[in-house]
């Protein structure tokens, strides 16, 4: 069984906030825009991290990470992208990718909106962790956890925090 922590859009904020909420996680799993190449280094000092780069991400950034990942985690196979749309409203070159390549779940990023939900015409779940940063226009910074256990994927909690936190 794997613990697994879901952020995107962290736009270079990485804090205690984030370091609580994903201690208890085997591995992070990052679906773009991180916000630097050092931010990514030190996410992965943190816990072993997968992740694709976002429409922010600088040069050193995109060179060490990929638009797509597709992957495997105990008998599951995940597409994480940046900008790839949702159910019903994929981009074209994700849904090429959930065509030929089957996955069971598909994460994305980018809309900075919070959202997991089940594609009954791909049979895959759909997670988008929405924003862990502070910049853009939500409200609410989130981040998911989930275990999974050979092909079961369970116990998936939402952390949710005030993007403005009082001093």
């Amino acid at each position: 069984m794997k613990k697994i922590g879901i952020i995107s859009d962290t736009h270079g904020v990485f804090d205690g906030t984030l370091e609580r909420f994903l201690a208890a996680t085997d591995e992070i799993w990052h679906a773009g825009d991180i916000g630097s190449a050092a931010l990514m280094d030190r996410i992965s000092r943190f816990k072993p991290l997968r992740a694709v780069y976002g429409n922010i991400d600088d040069a050193a950034t995109r060179a060490a990470l990929e638009e797509y990942s597709f992957f495997r985690c105990e008998n599951v196979s995940v597409l994480m992208t940046h900008i790839g749309g949702y159910p019903g409203r994929y981009t074209p070159q994700t849904t090429q990718r959930i065509l030929s390549l089957k996955p069971d779940i598909v994460i994305t990023g980018h809309s900075h909106i919070l959202k997991v939900m089940y594609d009954k015409r791909h049979e895959l779940l759909h997670i988008n962790p929405g924003a862990a940063g502070k910049y853009g226009m939500h409200t609410m910074r989130t981040a998911i956890r989930l275990e999974i256990d050979g092909a079961d994927i369970r116990n998936l909690e939402v952390g949710e925090w005030p993007k403005q936190e009082r001093i």
